[in-house]
């Protein structure tokens, strides 16, 4: 049986694919630069960083399945990166308050024969209107920190929260429907 070596550090992507019942064999991230490109769109920057962090990491596991992901939260065609700072961390929510944004999940597996599968997952969700007081409450605790756009649905943010329309575990970190769809149909399969 081959190995699944998860290509990020993130635990919640580790947290996520327990549900499902996979377990990755080994947890290797990545070391790529995560630059935008000049004029990259945020669903094509999604998409080549988790084509680059499968490639960065593939190359030193022949033989084993290797996943890896990046999900971008896009305002209009801004990509919100993991804010540096709290004052970074309000203007994001800033722009996201009362609107809705895209979050795209890059998704790549490379398989032990070298066949590569990726994609982009998007999913809207729309904030309610923030006020100085959400601000204050949420950027008083360190759960925006290293998330993308600043927050974590599956935390106090759920509260923004007015509606999503999409895939929830993709916001998160991983749509959970499409790892599943894209390692069983490359040939994975984890005893359980």
């Amino acid at each position: 049986m081959s190995k699944l070596i998860l290509a990020s550090a993130s635990p919640r992507r580790l947290e996520l694919l327990a549900q499902i019942g996979i377990v990755p064999d080994q947890v290797v991230p990545a070391d790529i630069d995560e630059t935008p490109h000049a004029d990259e769109s945020p669903r094509r920057l999604a998409l080549r960083l988790a084509e680059e962090k499968a490639r960065a990491v593939a190359g030193d596991h022949a033989g084993s399945f290797v996943l890896a992901a990046d999900t971008v939260v896009a305002c209009g065609r801004r990509a919100l990166g993991k804010a540096s700072d709290t004052t970074e961390a309000r203007k994001f929510l800033s722009l996201l308050s009362g609107r809705r944004h895209r979050v795209y999940g890059g998704l790549c597996v490379i398989a032990p024969d070298g066949t590569m599968r990726s994609r982009v997952i998007e999913t809207h969700v729309i904030f309610r209107r923030l006020g100085d007081d959400d601000f204050a409450r949420y950027l008083s605790h360190d759960e925006w920190q290293g998330k993308a756009g600043a927050y974590a649905i599956q935390g106090y943010a759920a509260v923004f929260v007015k509606s999503i329309t999409g895939s929830y575990s993709n916001v998160v970190g991983l749509s959970l429907c499409e790892v599943d769809g894209m390692l069983r149909g490359l040939g994975f399969k984890q005893g359980m």
